[in-house]
């Protein structure tokens, strides 16, 4: 896993995203959506006319369609692109948000590389070993039995780097702030190692999938609860993208 340069991003941003794929995701939805995109924040790998942009989130409200979407991508060659969880109206009035569980492997404490705080202090916080990801991939299934238990349809997505579980019933959109921390809390309280602030809402972006994950070349790929539990997120050739010499894994 290493960063994807900006020649890799344009590559994969033109022949190899399906946007078929992301339609279908977004299927469900009534409302508009938004988008955004980090060009180089942890990566330090940006074009050079966007230097000054490169830590920002930009967002992207005006496109006419997917296509659009991706040429403003390719204007950016961003190492993330995210969409807003709200679910937009007319005059962009908010009526409802996605409720979603982040799990990444950084915040497991590891028996080789310690906690998140040791890595902090090595200025190591976002790295991660095959083992961490590991433990992140078995919470991610126990979360999934757990949210099934409580709602109809549960998805989950490997990010890139950990996963996401993405709950759409109707009811779960509706959620008040209030009821999502609430949520959030009693879920930290069975053990689950979330990040609390995108349960609770207050982090509305998240990874698209079927987008590239710059930060590690992977793509971030929508899993069903079967493929979750046999997935190999090092060596699946449905995450890697071309640019990537496979006959080393």
């Amino acid at each position: 896993m290493r960063y994807a340069t900006l020649q890799e991003r344009e590559h994969f941003y033109k022949s190899e995203i399906k946007l078929e794929k992301i339609e279908q995701w977004f299927g469900r939805e009534k409302g508009k959506v938004n988008f955004a995109v980090i060009i180089g924040r942890h990566t330090k790998i940006y074009p050079e006319k966007y230097k000054d942009d490169a830590s920002t989130t930009i967002i992207i409200d005006e496109y006419s369609s997917l296509e659009d979407l991706r040429a403003q991508i390719l204007e950016f060659l961003p190492e993330a692109v995210y969409y807003d969880r709200n679910v937009y109206g007319e005059n962009d009035v908010k009526l409802g948000q996605e409720l979603a569980f982040d799990i990444d492997p950084e915040n497991f404490n590891c028996p080789i590389h310690g906690s998140l705080k040791d890595k902090i202090k090595r200025l190591q916080g976002l790295s991660f070993c095959e083992l961490e990801l590991q433990m992140a991939q078995r919470e991610a299934m126990w979360l999934f039995d757990f949210l099934e238990d409580r709602f109809s349809s549960v998805r989950a997505v490997y990010s890139g780097r950990g996963f996401h579980l993405h709950v759409l019933d109707k009811k779960a959109y509706l959620l008040s702030e209030k009821e999502r921390q609430e949520l959030a809390e009693q879920v930290k309280k069975e053990g689950f190692h979330i990040d609390e602030w995108v349960t609770a809402g207050e982090m509305r972006l998240i990874r698209l999938p079927y987008s590239l994950n710059g930060l590690v070349s992977r793509i971030v790929f929508p899993l069903t609860k079967m493929e979750l539990q046999t997935f190999d997120p090092i060596h699946d050739k449905r995450v890697l993208p071309s640019f990537l010499d496979r006959v080393t894994f």
